[in-house]
This record gives C-alpha cells, structure tokens and sequence, in this order.
C-alpha cells in the first residue's frame, strides 16, 4: 500500500464511546493505517488497550491524544495531507474514489459526537459510504478498504506480531 494515512477520531465521550473508538483503532490498524489520534476526552485505557494490541499482534501503528484537532488538521495539512471527512451528508465515495486515492498523504476524519462546521470547511473531501445513518466504524472500514483495493483482506499478519492467527474454516488457532 502506497498511501500514508492517519485517522483522526473527534469527540471522543467517556463511558459511551469507549467500544467504538476501541473498535475504529482496530480497523484502522487492519486496514493499514499507521496510527489515530483522537480528541475528546482523554482515554489512557483506550491508548493502553490499542499499545497492547500493536505489541501483540505487531504493526507500525501509534494512538495520540490531541486536545486541539482544528490545530492538528492545519498541521497535517500544511505537512502535504489531504483531508478526507467520512460523513454521510457527503459526496458518494465512488465519485470521488479516483481522486482521493491519488493523494498520498491522508488524514481520515470520523466522527463521534456532532460534527464541527468547520471539520466541514477544513476538509479537502467530504465523502459519503452511504447517505443513510451507520456507523463510523463501518464507513472506516469500507473506505480503507475501497482506497486499498481489497489489499488488506488477503493480509494474514504483521511480521513483527507476537502472536497471529492462522486462518481456519472451523476453531481457532493462534500461533506464538
């Protein structure tokens, strides 16, 4: 995979998104991503869990709090990043596709509570999975998947990794 990309999670709320943003640093490992950062309210569990997944299941991938994430857009922009803002009020992914994906450098913007106006203006692309209600989680998903060209679905392990999982039609076996 040719791409840099990095997610950033917004409005990270405790208790309630403890699950999902666990969940949206899982698929963005996964599926390629080389780290999140998150805002909202800060979370050493949740930065705690996803080390400990990195150090087990292997990877080049990192979680970061970041209080500011106006400031961090900017950042990442003036660094050569493209912006792309999952949302369902945006334009379908498949018009856009080619041109996202000819952008080296993203950052993926998600959602957790209601979205800034200006995460809005401070996107490059506004990208729809689907314009009906779902989750961020499933939208990363389908996105990381879409720009990779199902690259990651064939991908059985990080060579660093502790322990894997052989794939299996019926169990379970993990390798140490």
């Amino acid at each position: 995979m040719e791409n840099q990309i990095i997610i950033l999670r917004l409005g990270h709320r405790l208790p309630r998104d403890e699950r999902i943003s666990t969940h949206v640093c899982l698929v963005a490992r996964a599926f390629g991503a080389s780290g999140v950062f998150y805002s909202g309210q800060h979370d050493s569990s949740l930065e705690s869990s996803v080390s400990s997944i990195v150090k087990n299941l292997g990877g080049n991938f990192s979680i970061s709090y970041e209080k500011n994430y106006s400031n961090l857009i900017k950042k990442l922009k003036n660094d050569g990043f493209s912006v792309v803002h999952l949302t369902m009020y945006g334009i379908p992914l498949p018009e856009k596709l080619d041109k996202v994906k000819s952008n080296k450098k993203l950052l993926v913007i998600v959602g957790a509570e209601q979205v800034p106006k200006n995460v809005y203006e401070l996107a490059d692309f506004n990208i729809a999975i689907t314009n009906q209600p779902h989750s961020e989680v499933a939208a990363l998903a389908v996105f990381l998947d879409r720009i990779s060209d199902g690259y990651y679905l064939n991908n059985i392990g990080f060579k660093d990794a502790k322990i894997s999982i052989k794939p299996n039609e019926m169990g379970k076996q993990i390798i140490r």
